[in-house]
């Protein structure tokens, strides 16, 4: 099994866990409202379970173009 972190915007992959077992609690997944694991969590047929961010790129893009918030998706 592998959490997988890709950005929500370009659909890179920011980084990725390979773990037998995870703890939701270590990596912060329990602190997630119900809405926010729907948003942000994708779990695969194969097991892993795909969490969608924002990479370092995207947010500065973000920073220096506000009104990008409005987007689901925008090329930098």
């Amino acid at each position: 099994m592998a959490i997988i972190y890709q950005c929500r915007h370009c659909k890179e992959e920011i980084g990725r866990l390979e773990e037998q077992v995870l703890d939701a609690a270590l990596l912060g997944i329990d602190q997630l409202t119900a809405k926010e694991k729907q948003e942000m969590l994708k779990y695969q047929e194969d097991g892993n379970i795909k969490i969608f961010a924002i990479c370092d790129a995207c947010e500065d893009t973000l920073q220096e173009h506000p009104h990008y918030h409005e987007l689901d998706y925008f090329i930098h």
